[in-house]
């Protein structure tokens, strides 16, 4: 295959052509191509028009995959690693980003949703994430500390309280 890519190009070198953006054929993939920049063009005016409807976003959510879910681990076979089966961890994160997106939405978790966009991203990892914005209707949007209180807080944890265990397949250890 390399062979055939260099063969080519040393014709066109030979044939006098110096300029690489002429070697070729140009095509254009159309808008409905996923993750194309014609469809990537769309999507970000999308999301603009959006936001100049229905105001700025007032929930930045994310969700990462995590290859442990017990969904995962159980469909395992013996010696496999959850990166040995992207098809499975990719059907499961899918299922738990509806019911993420159910709870949001639908179940009004931050109250009532006028608009959203959310976008899968993939890790280097190769884990799916997902990034969500929430724009909410006026009677849900956050307006005093008291309402930032009942939604965001951080607390350090107890060491005497929580531990960690993290276990590892015999092989790596």
């Amino acid at each position: 295959l390399k062979a055939s890519k260099s063969k080519g190009l040393v014709d066109t070198v030979i044939a006098g052509e110096s300029r690489g953006d002429r070697i070729g054929k140009r095509i254009v993939l159309p808008r409905t191509f996923p993750g194309g920049d014609r469809d990537m063009q769309r999507r970000f005016l999308d999301a603009m028009a959006i936001v100049q409807r229905w105001g700025k976003p007032d929930y930045f959510v994310t969700m990462t995959c995590n290859p442990y879910w017990e969904e995962i681990t159980i469909e395992l076979l013996p010696g496999q690693l959850p990166q040995d089966r992207p098809d499975l961890v990719a059907r499961v994160y899918r299922a738990k980003q509806r019911s993420m997106m159910d709870l949001l939405i639908k179940g009004k978790h931050f109250g009532e949703v006028a608009a959203y966009v959310h976008v899968t991203e993939f890790q280097k990892r190769g884990l799916p994430h997902e990034h969500i914005l929430l724009i909410m209707k006026a009677k849900s949007k956050l307006r005093t500390p008291d309402d930032y209180d009942r939604v965001i807080s951080a607390e350090i944890p107890d060491k005497n309280k929580w531990t960690m265990s993290v276990s590892l397949p015999a092989r790596f250890l």
